[in-house]
């Protein structure tokens, strides 16, 4: 298999968890380049439900993993992380996990920060998961963060936490009015975890970079979605990190030659959760059905995912900015029951065709769909692996999306399970 990157297409949720545990068989090693534990990958395996936040879905198959550089890890949770993967019998040791020595440490001033936040803003808030993950990428940004390499000298850490959380406190209580947070705390939380951590940093540009040189072939995992990026999503209803493709270079210390093919992860229909502009979000008792249906409840916050047909201003969006070389479909089945299916082909906008995906939070809020609509295929699909024996509809609706996207579709998943994937042209 070529470095193979994978990328959401719309605003996260789309199944890229499935999809990396379904490739990484063919990878050597999987590396997750952007985010935090604000991502939640849902894989089933023999019936049963795994759920990674922080580590690549690759480690199911037992492959090599990576917390590239771009990641912003807690480390509390990637512990607990590691004690759950552990008890379903899968390794977490740190000859199969690495985390970049470059990678930016989530602080619990940062989650004080973010739930501060968001309180204060009220009605008016993004609809963070209050995880610290944008509190840890602005100190990033400043200049004020602290990474993994800071843990191997003590006397440094802690020099640097001093001063850092002098800041912290005063914007804790003098401008949200909440708690402080108290120094020998903070230390002694990280002491308790710090021999554990260790053995699991590396420089993993390094490590990769010589994996490239012996022809291990590498698998990078993106967390969210083309529309939740910072630079180019519906900002503010954003995540604090760039999404896109081009990102699995930087968020990982590869050189962007060796990312090969590029795998955006679409689901059949549109989800999003949280706030935030959504064109073509239903509000009626197909919007409804289409929810419960798919088990529409996100991963890491078990909040209800809005629903909506797909959309495809955001998909030809996302073709572009991620230079798109194949499609993987997600959730087909979940359509199976439906008498009409739509495709949102266009906005209209005061009385205007829009073809490009806007930047302005206004106009795409007043934006209305423009649908064509393709009858149901009122036929399950869940048991099918073999692409001609699809429903006669449902073959004429991937073409379609192939046809206005002009991406070829090599993945379609008709169900949760492994088991339950189309190969329609080989990746591996």
């Amino acid at each position: 298999m070529a470095n193979t990157v994978v990328v959401g297409t719309q605003w996260g949720d789309e199944g890229k968890g499935k999809i990396v545990d379904l490739l990484s068989e063919h990878a050597d090693y999987v590396v997750r380049f952007q985010g935090g534990n604000n991502a939640g990958h849902t894989m089933v395996v023999n019936g049963k439900e795994i759920i990674s936040h922080l580590i690549p879905s690759g480690i199911i198959q037992q492959k090599k993993c990576f917390i590239g550089n771009g990641v912003v890890v807690d480390p509390f949770v990637l512990l607990d992380e590691i004690d759950y993967l552990a008890s379903n019998n899968i390794d977490v040791s740190p000859e199969m996990l690495k985390v970049s020595d470059r990678a930016h440490i989530i602080m619990p001033y940062h989650q004080a920060i973010d739930k501060a936040r968001e309180t204060k803003k009220g009605k008016n808030k993004i609809g963070t998961t209050g995880r610290g993950i944008g509190p840890c990428y602005e100190d990033k940004v400043t200049r004020m963060g602290l990474r993994f390499c800071d843990i191997l000298d003590l006397d440094h850490f802690k020099e640097k936490v001093s001063i850092i959380l002098e800041e912290k406190n005063f914007y804790l209580k003098h401008y949200f009015k909440v708690e402080t947070l108290d120094f020998d705390l903070v230390i002694d939380q990280f002491l308790k975890i710090r021999d554990r951590l260790i053995p699991y940093i590396a420089d993993v540009s390094v490590v990769l970079y010589d994996g490239i040189n012996a022809d291990k072939t590498i698998l990078f995992e993106g967390a969210q979605g083309t529309h939740l990026d910072i630079e180019h999503g519906t900002y503010p209803f954003v995540t604090s990190s760039s999404t896109v493709s081009g990102n699995a270079a930087s968020g990982s210390g590869v050189g962007p030659v060796n990312l090969d093919e590029i795998i955006g992860i679409v689901k059949a229909y549109t989800t999003r959760v949280g706030a935030g502009p959504f064109p073509t979000e239903l509000f009626d008792e197909i919007g409804n059905k289409i929810q419960q249906t798919g088990s529409e409840f996100g991963a890491t916050t078990g909040r209800k995912r809005r629903c909506g047909w797909l959309d495809m201003v955001v998909l030809k969006n996302a073709v572009r900015l991620n230079s798109l070389t194949g499609l993987a479909i997600t959730k087909l089945d979940v359509l199976d029951d439906l008498d009409e299916i739509k495709i949102c082909t266009s906005y209209e906008y005061q009385g205007k065709t829009i073809h490009d995906f806007p930047p302005e939070i206004k106009i795409l809020e007043e934006c209305t769909p423009v649908y064509e609509s393709h009858p149901g295929w009122k036929q399950n699909t869940s048991k099918i692996t073999q692409y001609e024996d699809l429903p006669e509809n449902a073959k004429k609706y991937l073409d379609r999306m192939a046809e206005l996207t002009t991406v070829s579709i090599k993945i379609v998943s008709v169900g949760p399970g492994r088991e339950a994937t189309i190969i329609k042209e080989k990746i591996f």
